[in-house]
Parts: structure tokens; sequence; C-alpha cells
């Protein structure tokens, strides 16, 4: 075989050459196209739609990467923190705070131009925006590049105002892994690092805090590799070297101004996780909402739909950002039956699916998601548990080795989701949305048959309708102990978490959002009643769109013998379920007399500092509220199956969920039995629960205990101080929907009996709108008010979030506010 002559040679090294400036072009050709100058897709606060003084020095901005994930990034100015949620497939964060290098103090920083810069390298997925500060010498620190839940416990814990050589904060199961990985046979040991993708137990360690590395003059970055090796988060801050020098140590970087002038940094924020699929508005709203939006012509109205984009995507609606940056069971069906008018069919299909692909095999809901880092945590939690009991047992032990294996498989897939089923209401709520879908008239059977019929995804045949099946299994049988003996110890019960607490297992989920209370009134007397009338429901559609209840069996085949199958084969026994569980509300009831809601309204003032007295007592003097006996539910069941007596917002999802006017007309129900009902939102604070210009408190505890008193001055989150949109809405939709329900199709009251309990309604819808729109933060999850010069002034609740999924339900209700005008 003979050699390539020299001109052959010289050719291919041509050729070779060439080859390599075309891909090197085209890579950056190709560089360049994604790289774009985009302004933000929605800022807060927004002049003309926010009252700014109300944010106090917070400001967000939110934008759209490459691959259409959301980004927030917001400045907590009295703090210095600046945090960049990514609201992608991890669930991401990536954060650190500022300080005057001089004085120790938080540095405020600003926006240093009105938009940000998109990229992507590879995997990696780039986002960079500038910033400013009036100082002339910053330290940051306190970065923290992990999942947003980390960065919530991080702040949540105050461990931003500490110094910045603080020990860091990392979650104790990972440096228990550690200690359990140095205890591990030699063999297992290097194993185990292998299926983390480290070389040794420094290069693990090295994972666990972030690293710093000034790599120009100009430039220093901060990056985290995951604790399993297989994903990586970015953080780069660039100065001007001609404005400013940058340098690194192991916990902080230093950054002064050459000239002393403001500070001027440009931050690079990078992901490599997996990316969401978006939603966009066409996805989301039926015809009959942009009609309406289009006739509106509202910016207030653009921004929410945008809003509803930001956390829509084909995997899931995330139930809000910065907070909740995931999937919620309860937020996305809550959404979903609010949003209902406005929907796409599809969107309740998606809802719905979501859910189911999530349930236990024994039917309950999932409440949260864990993704990214705190799914490594989760996961690593449990590999921990295990490898303990592997080093109990003699390494050849059966239970040791597949303790072992179990491990092994946990480390190898260390970001598997985890599932959070610790909640109650949601198991009740699936079968409300399921029933509301299967019942539109506007969905073709054959569509819901498909939909039913079709497996839960291409990875599991199982069917959707099986799961469901599985879910009104868990219902029927978990409330058959009430309908066989109905008494308050058989009523759905939160679970115990020590000696003298109950765990809030419903929406009001703090610490005491239930008054400790045992068992909820809004799971008890709203959801169950309302969950069994959807079993009804459910069975009858389903019949007539083709699935017998013998069919049933097929979908499910355990479903035999089961308190669902006796229901499916009895209507009566539904029906008797349905009529035990509608009567549990008189276990809730409280009854006061005039004289005693003067004594414990004295008592509560009392107990309150001096400025807070003065103003209630104004409130009182200038009404008769107070003079007269009070009916209202109870928030909860004590062990003792007694009433707590706090008067509170969830007959709001009673008016939203039922249709009263309609028993009204059928004489099955009085209207002075709904409005006595509603009474207590109308009623001024700290009697019920109105709050001039502010909205409806959800909650009031001046007949309660001391002891609620004080866990609800510890913990505001559901207490007196705070208003929740969610509530808000639902009361406007209820109201909406009892009135709407007056007349007939050309507008006219279909019973003269009903214009005073209309006028009513309206009434209390009126006061409530006047007062929440006064209040100019009802786009926001929640907020508060101040006293101030004997008045009470809106304040932002400190850690609302901006974007709440179940707030966005405004849309709804500005669609059915419109059509009460006709």
């Amino acid at each position: 075989m003979t050699c390539c002559t020299y001109k052959e040679k010289v050719v291919r090294k041509v050729w070779a050459l060439l080859l390599t400036i075309i891909s090197t072009f085209l890579a950056v050709t190709q560089q360049i196209a994604i790289a774009q100058e985009v302004p933000p897709v929605l800022e807060f606060p927004q002049s003309g739609l926010d009252n700014t003084t109300t944010y106090r020095g917070y400001t967000t901005r939110f934008f759209q990467d490459t691959e259409g994930n959301t980004l927030q990034i917001y400045i907590k100015q009295n703090s210095g923190r600046v945090v960049n949620i990514w609201a992608d497939a991890a669930n991401e964060s990536i954060s650190f705070s500022a300080r005057d290098g001089d004085e120790d103090q938080p540095a405020s920083l600003t926006w240093d131009s009105p938009s940000a810069k998109l990229t992507a390298e590879g995997k990696m997925r780039y986002v960079e925006y500038s910033l400013i500060s009036k100082k002339t010498t910053l330290e940051l620190g306190h970065f923290v590049l992990n999942t947003m839940r980390l960065e919530r416990d991080f702040q949540y814990f105050k461990k931003h105002l500490q110094p910045f050589d603080a020990e860091p904060f990392i979650p104790k199961e990972l440096p228990e892994l550690m200690k359990n990985l140095e205890r591990l046979p030699k063999g297992v040991r290097a194993r185990h690092l292998r299926l983390l993708k480290a070389t040794n137990l420094d290069e693990l360690r090295s994972r666990l805090v972030p690293q710093l590395e000034r790599n120009s003059k100009s430039r220093v970055l901060v990056e985290q590799i995951t604790f399993d090796g297989k994903n990586h988060l970015s953080l780069e801050i660039h100065v001007d070297s001609n404005q400013a020098t940058i340098d690194a140590s192991q916990d902080k970087i230093l950054i002064r101004s050459l000239r002393s002038q403001p500070i001027k940094l440009t931050v690079k924020v990078g992901t490599d996780s997996p990316s969401l699929t978006p939603l966009r508005s066409k996805d989301i709203f039926n015809s009959a909402f942009f009609r309406f939006s289009e006739h509106a012509k509202s910016e207030r109205l653009a921004r929410q739909v945008k809003s509803m984009e930001l956390l829509s995507s084909r995997e899931k609606l995330m139930a809000g950002i910065p907070n909740y940056a995931t999937y919620f069971g309860r937020d996305m069906m809550m959404s979903a039956l609010m949003l209902a008018p406005v929907l796409k069919p599809a969107m309740l299909e998606h809802v719905i699916a979501s859910v189911l692909k999530k349930l236990t095999p024994t039917g309950e809901v999932s409440h949260e998601e864990g993704l990214g880092g705190q799914a490594i945590r989760e996961n690593t939690a449990k590999y921990n548990k295990l490898i303990t009991e592997y080093l109990q047992f003699k390494t050849d032990n059966v239970s040791a080795k597949k303790n072992l294996a179990d491990a092994e498989n946990l480390l190898e897939k260390l970001q598997r989701v985890t599932e959070n089923y610790h909640m109650v209401d949601d198991d009740f709520q699936l079968p409300a949305l399921t029933a509301l879908y299967l019942m539109s008239l506007e969905i073709p059977n054959t569509r819901k048959r498909e939909f039913l019929r079709s497996p839960i995804s291409s990875e599991d045949e199982t069917t959707r309708l099986t799961l469901l099946l599985w879910n009104l299994d868990y219902v029927a049988n978990i409330s058959s102990s009430y309908v066989e003996n109905p008494a308050p110890k058989n009523l759905i019960s939160f679970r115990k978490l020590d000696e003298h607490r109950w765990h809030s297992g419903s929406w009001r989920d703090s610490a005491v959002g239930y008054a400790n209370g045992r068992y909820a009134m809004d799971i008890n007397t709203i959801w169950v009643p309302k969950a069994l009338e959807s079993i009804k429901k459910i069975f009858a559609t389903l019949r007539e769109i083709g699935i017998s209840t013998d069919g049933l069996q097929i979908f499910d085949p355990q479903m035999a013998g089961t308190k669902l199958r006796e229901y499916a084969q009895s209507s009566a026994a539904l029906d008797q379920a349905i009529k035990t569980w509608s009567r549990a509300v008189q276990h809730f009831e409280v009854r006061l007399s005039a004289q005693e809601v003067q004594r414990r309204i004295r008592a509560k003032l009392d107990w309150l500092s001096t400025e807070e007295r003065a103003y209630w007592e104004t409130v009182i003097a200038r009404g008769d509220a107070g003079k007269q006996d009070i009916e209202f539910l109870g928030i909860s069941l004590d062990e003792k199956g007694q009433p707590i007596p706090v008067v509170h917002t969830d007959v709001a999802t009673w008016l939203f969920l039922n249709n009263f006017t309609e028993e009204i007309l059928r004489g099955e129900m009085k209207p002075e039995d709904v409005l006595g009902r509603l009474k207590m939102f109308v009623v001024p604070y700290p009697v019920g629960l109105f709050l001039e210009g502010i909205g409806p408190a959800v909650a009031n505890d001046v007949y309660a205990s001391l002891g609620v008193w004080e866990n609800f001055k510890r913990d505001l989150y559901h207490s007196p101080r705070v208003i929740w949109g969610r509530e808000v809405n639902l009361l406007f939709l209820g109201l909406a929907k009892q009135i709407l329900a007056a007349y007939d199709a050309e507008g006219r009251i279909k019973d003269a009996n009903l214009g005073p309990y209309v006028q009513e309604l309206r009434a209390i819808l009126e006061k409530t709108l006047v007062a929440v729109e006064a209040s100019g933060l009802k786009h926001n999850e929640l907020w508060s008010y101040r006293i101030e010069r004997e008045r009470l002034v809106p304040a932002r609740y400190a850690t609302t979030t901006d974007i709440q999924l179940w707030n966005l339900t405004d849309l709804a209700v500005q669609f059915m506010l419109e059509r009460l005008k006709m």
C-alpha cells in the first residue's frame, strides 16, 4: 500500500481547516441567532396599576428564557437580597445578598437597564441583566444556588441577615449521607460514589456549597453542581474593569469603585436543568373569554392573562411564583373550578390528568411535588434510613442486601420527583372537578369517554378512569364511618402531630390556621358532601357516555365489595350518605348572645396594644355591631368535638360550590338561610370580618381563647391581620353565581319574591368589592394592613406570592361581574 502524495496531504489539511472554520462559523452564528435582548414580560410594581408605596423597596421582573421557562428576579432593598427563581422542571433558585462594604449594612440595588439578554450555550440557558448601587464598596455573599425551597427556608430562618462568614446553610441530610458513605465497606462506597458521579468524598463534599472563582480581572463565577452531579447552576458577576475592581474569597465577593462612582454590575445566571413546555393564552382560555377581554381592553386584565401564561405548561400548572413554582394539587383544582367559565375544556382535562397521574394506589391526591434539590434532599433522607438499617445487619443478610439495593436505586435517580400526601381537602376536590368536567354540555360525550379511557401516560397503561375510581373509592370509604354513626368522632380528622397539636391539613395550612382544631369545618361541611354529590353525578354521566355500572369493574377489578360498589348499585345508599353528611354542619354552629359578644370583645381589646385598642373602640362606637346576638360556624372542632369559635371566610367556598338560589326557587331553602351565613363578611371587625378599605379578614379570633389569640399573633399567615385573594374571589364568584341564577335568559327575575334576597347579595358584593379595590393589593396572594393616624393602611404581606394561580381566578371574577351588568 503506497502512502498518499505530498499534494494529497496538503489538500486534506486544507479541507480539514475549511471544515473547522465552517463548523466554528455555524456555531457562532447559531449562538448569535439565539442571543436576544428582551424586555421583561411583567414587572411589579407597575405605575398606574399598583400602589408603589405598599411595596416598600421590593421590585421584581419576570422574563422567559430561550426555552420559554419563567425566570423571576426580585430585589428586597431593605435586606439587599437578590433572588432569581427559575420556574423550570427543577424549581431552582440562584440568590445572593449585597452589603455596603464600609458599613456592613444592606446595600440597595436597583435595575440599571430596562431589559435582559437571553442566551443558550450547549445545554446551558442563561439570562443576563444589570444592576446598580449608589455605594462605592459592595460585598456580595450568602450565595444560595439550589432549589427555591432552600431559598425560602434560608430567608424564613433569617439566615440572610447573618454575617457572610456564618456557617453555610446546608440541608442536614447531605452531610449525613457523607458520614454514611464513610461507614460503608470500601467497595460499596466506591460504587455509591460512582452513582453520584464523584471520584472521591472530597469532590462530593465540594458540592455542598457554591464554589467561587475569579476567572478574570473583571469577573467572578459562582457555581454549584447538584449533589448527584447531574446538573449545575451558575452565577457570574461582572464589572467594568475601568470603573471598579472585583475580587473573591471563599464566601464573598468584594467590589470597589475606582472613581467613587455608583457601582454597576452585570449578573448572569445559568442552568442546565430540564425545561417545561409553556402554554400560551390561546391554549388556556375559551372564545367567550377572549370576546370579553377584547371588549374590556383592560391593562390589568392583560397583565393577568400574561401571568397565567407564566404559570402554565403542558406538564402542570404551577401554584405561584416566587414561593410555589411547582405542582400543588389543591391550587390546581381550586383554580380550575373557579376559572371554569373562561377555560378551554382541554385545560380542565389537563388539570384532572395531572392530578390523576400522581394518585397513590389508595386514591389520595398529591399535595406538592419535590423537584431538583428538594427531591435530592427527600430521597437522600430515604437513602440514609436504608443505609443505617443496612449497617445494622450482617452484610450477607437478605434484608441488608435488599436495603442496599434500594439505596443504590435511590442514588441512581436522586432527583426522582417526590410527592407529599399530607393534606386532606384535596382528596375530596378531585371528584368535584371531575363532575364539573363530565357534566359540561359543551363537551361531546365521545371526548369525555376518550379522555377517561385513555392511559395516564405512554409509560403507564393504567386508564384515567381506573385512577379516578381509586379516588372515588377512597372518598366513599373514609366518609362511611360518619354515615353509619354521625357523631363528631367519626368526622374527617387531621392527623395528630404530638400530644397537643393537630396538623392543619387543609388550605389554612399554617401551624395555627385551624386554631389547633382536629376536625376542619371546610372539609366536613363543604368538601365531603360535595365529593359525595359529585360521585352521584359522575355515575350518572358515565352511564350517559356509555360506561355502565357493571362495566366499571373492568376498569377497577378491586371495586367488588367496596363502599363505592354499593353506591354504584344503590342510589338510595348514596343519597342517604349525602343527606347524612349535609347535616354535619350542626356540629360547627356557634351562637353567642349580645352580652357574651360584648364581653369577649372587651377582653380581646384589653389584650391588644394601646394603639390597636383605641382604633377598634372607635370602630365599635361608630355602629351598632356587637349589640346583637350572633351566629356563625366555628373554624374547626377541638379533640372533644366542640366548635372553636373563630369566625372565618370558608363560607365563601360553600357559597361558590352550591346552587342555593335554585334551591330557594324549589322551596328547599329560605333566603335567610343563605344571607345569615354571609352576614359576618360585611359586619365590621372586631365583631365580624369586614375591614374598611382593606377587605374581609381571613379569620376573626375575638371569640376564642387567649391561647388562640397568642398563636395567631405569633403566626399571622391565616390571622385577623391578613386578607386572602383566594377567599375574596370565591366570595365574588359565589355571589355572582347566586345572583345570576335568579334571572332567566332574557334577564327577568324568575320570582318577584327573590327581589330582596338578590338586593342583599348585590349589597354584600358591592361593599366587599369597594374595600378590596381600595386596598390596591387584590392581585396579591394575600395582603395585610397597619394602623396609622387612626386609620387602616393597606400593606403588602412580606411573604406574598407575586403571581398566584388562585389569585388569577380574578379573570373569572371580572368575566362574571360583566355578566351581572346584563
